[in-house]
């Protein structure tokens, strides 16, 4: 048909080609109002107000701290010295002495209090007396009995560090204890520090260092690298390293500190390090109670997610099978049987996955056995539905087929209903196993066990963010296997269904044989 001919015919028949006023104007009215839900959603949840008051500078340090550590010298002034000190569990070990921390010696006189002499107490006996003890008397009408008179203070000499400069990549602090010197590539700022606690700057201040008023703390940014806090009494600096400290070996493992080679001489053919076990055996212990990362307890809590992921799909699974029999219409005639046990679906699978694991955290408290009850609970409502729905969809020839031999009910579910079912089923049953390994996680957060209570402790002290970012990637890892695994096992099942009816006819075939 020629571009004449289809004139014609729209000349003859004009209502036929005459779009609707709806669909000419389809498409503008929906990006219309797709816009007009955008700006009510964002002025719903007040978008612009959260992004104007969010704090980027804070969420950038904690993704920094997900790939990086820091080191914190607190640097404290004295009247002619200063004192350095890190934190107690300092990733540098008991006796840190970075290199990037310079130290000036030097002896300095500074004065202490001496201890106060013993007190003496009077031979008299306060029985021959009627006076108290401790009362002023005769012999010692200025000072109670007992009581010792004030020491005077006492000048000691000693060595001290008199001052001190940390680098931090490209900046650079010097401190003495009534200066500090900042300085970042060719920018320097000097600080005094006065003893009415003030901190005043000389020079005016650049855009890298904040003082909210005059005379408070300087904050000085460093980028990545780190940051420093100058205040009246100290100069606190954060020295930022990229990696994970002490992933392997913690501060108290004798292999703490050492290069691989090392370290693998001694496993290997070193001296036995603990007389009762082997180097390797020591290792191996060191690696998994390492109190840092704490290895053993979180692959622990990794199997039991992946148990109760496992353990909670097979059940439902189990439960699901039979009760979705009683559900689907075509196979139970009895109505009352079919609602019954679709609304006992419905129930189950209305309650969201982390409500149950609530509710059962209460009845048998945090641990494993809560996640698996919510997993199963929930998946045996869902399962059992869609079960259900591949039951009415079933193809009825085969099922008539393997009736008109003779068979029984039993023998006619068996040979004409599971061949056409039982793919569909394990496959929906390992796509909620690989989907279960997810929710697991987060039903965990809750109190349900395994790795997802570990993940929320280690988030609550808003402090081990690279704790957190190992257990994600554990978490990714795990779910990218079994993510894999369920695809190839579905691939294959799915195979199997999409042969077409050749195999059904086999089945029937082998069926109707047997039956005979």
């Amino acid at each position: 048909m020629n571009a004449e001919a289809i004139n014609d015919i729209a000349a003859r028949h004009p209502d036929a080609f005459r779009r609707s006023l709806w669909r000419r104007y389809a498409t503008p009215i929906g990006i219309l109002l797709c816009i007009l839900y955008t700006f009510y959603c964002s002025w719903f949840f007040s978008v612009a107000s959260v992004l104007e008051k969010a704090n980027w500078n804070l969420a950038g340090a904690y993704l920094a701290d997900w790939v990086s550590y820091e080191i914190r010298p607190d640097i404290e002034f004295k009247d002619n010295y200063l004192t350095i000190d890190y934190s107690r569990f300092s990733k540098l070990g008991s006796n840190p002495d970075p290199d990037w921390v310079a130290k000036q010696m030097a002896v300095i006189e500074r004065r202490v209090e001496a201890a106060p002499a013993p007190a003496i107490s009077t031979n008299k006996s306060s029985q021959d007396s009627f006076m108290a003890p401790g009362a002023r008397t005769a012999e010692n009408p200025a000072a109670p009995l007992g009581q010792s008179a004030p020491a005077a203070p006492e000048t000691v000499r000693e060595n001290a560090v008199v001052a001190a400069t940390v680098t931090l990549g490209n900046g650079r602090i010097a401190i003495t204890p009534n200066l500090v010197t900042v300085t970042r590539g060719a920018e320097s700022v000097i600080f005094d520090i006065a003893k009415d606690g003030s901190v005043t700057p000389r020079t005016p201040l650049p855009d890298w260092i904040e003082q909210r008023r005059p005379g408070s703390t300087a904050y000085v940014s460093f980028g990545f690298l780190g940051r420093a806090e100058v205040q009246n009494d100290e100069v606190v600096a954060w020295r930022r390293f990229f990696g994970w400290a002490n992933f392997v070996f913690d501060t108290n493992s004798p292999f703490w500190g050492k290069p691989f080679g090392e370290v693998a001489s001694l496993v290997v053919f070193g001296v036995r390090i603990d007389p009762s076990r082997s180097n390797a055996a020591l290792a191996w212990d060191n690696i998994l109670n390492n109190a840092e990362w704490q290895h053993g307890d979180v692959w622990l809590k990794l199997l039991q997610t992946i148990v109760m992921a496992f353990v909670g799909t097979v059940l439902a699974s189990i439960v699901a099978f039979p009760l979705a029999f009683l559900a689907a219409r075509n196979v139970t005639p009895s109505r009352i049987a079919n609602q019954a046990t679709k609304r006992f679906f419905d129930f189950l699978r209305s309650v969201d996955m982390l409500i149950w694991a609530l509710f059962f955290t209460r009845g048998f408290g945090p641990g494993p056995l809560a996640g698996m009850s919510a997993i199963f609970f929930t998946d045996t409502g869902t399962l059992g539905k869609l079960y259900s729905e591949a039951l009415e969809n079933i193809d009825d020839k085969q099922r008539e087929g393997i009736r008109s031999v003779g068979a029984t009910p039993a023998m006619v579910q068996r040979y004409g209903v599971l061949p056409q079912v039982l793919p569909v089923f394990l496959s929906q049953s390992l796509y909620f196993w690989e989907s279960n390994t997810r929710s697991a996680t987060i039903i965990g957060a809750v109190g349900a066990g395994g790795i997802g209570l570990k993940l929320w402790e280690a988030m609550r002290t808003n402090t081990n963010w690279a704790n957190v970012f190992y257990m994600v990637l554990l978490i990714l890892v795990v779910v990218f296997i079994f993510d894999n695994i369920s695809s190839f096992l579905r691939r294959k099942l799915m195979g199997t269904v999409g042969n077409g009816n050749d195999e059904r006819r086999v089945s029937a075939r082998s069926a109707a044989a047997q039956i005979a």
